[in-house]
């Protein structure tokens, strides 16, 4: 018969003392060594330095700054404020095929020919803007050959 050696220590207490041991020599050599370890030096390739980009989140505000929403003040009515009939702006329409407008001094080129053919239906090839002396805002709208301005002027009504 062959004697066996039956050891009394429950297996989880032999476990235990295992792990225990591991953790005290870890806890031993970070105490000795140090946890940082080696630093390792980062290469810089420019003179600059550049701040990292972070997460950058959308404002959440916790009420609205204005009380009403601005609306667009500029539509084809604001825009031209009123033909020019004087003896130039006649000449013009007469002989270049060119209506005149006094038209409001924020208002660019792009909304003058929306205005105009919003109003009166008529495409406007080029439009010339300046402003004059006492502020206000002119504008010659060149219209294309096969529209007469004369025809434009008098569905306006200003001749």
């Amino acid at each position: 018969m062959q004697s066996s050696v039956v050891s009394n220590a429950h297996p989880l207490l032999t476990f235990c003392t295992c792990v225990a041991s591991t953790k005290a020599q870890t806890a031993r050599k970070a105490a000795l060594k140090g946890t940082q370890g080696q630093k390792v030096k980062k290469v810089r390739t420019t003179s600059a330095f550049r701040l990292p980009k972070t997460l950058r989140l959308a404002r959440t505000p916790k009420y609205v700054r204005k009380a009403a929403p601005r609306f667009a003040t500029l539509d084809q009515y604001s825009v031209l404020k009123q033909p020019l009939n004087t003896e130039t702006a006649m000449k013009k329409i007469e002989d270049d095929n060119t209506l005149v407008f006094l038209v409001d001094v924020r208002a660019n080129k792009h909304q003058i020919k929306d205005a105009v053919k919003k109003l009166y239906d008529v495409d406007a090839a080029k439009i010339n803007t300046l402003i004059r002396p006492d502020g206000i805002k002119k504008a010659y709208i060149r219209l294309p050959a096969d529209v007469d301005a004369l025809d434009v002027a008098n569905k306006i009504g200003f001749i």
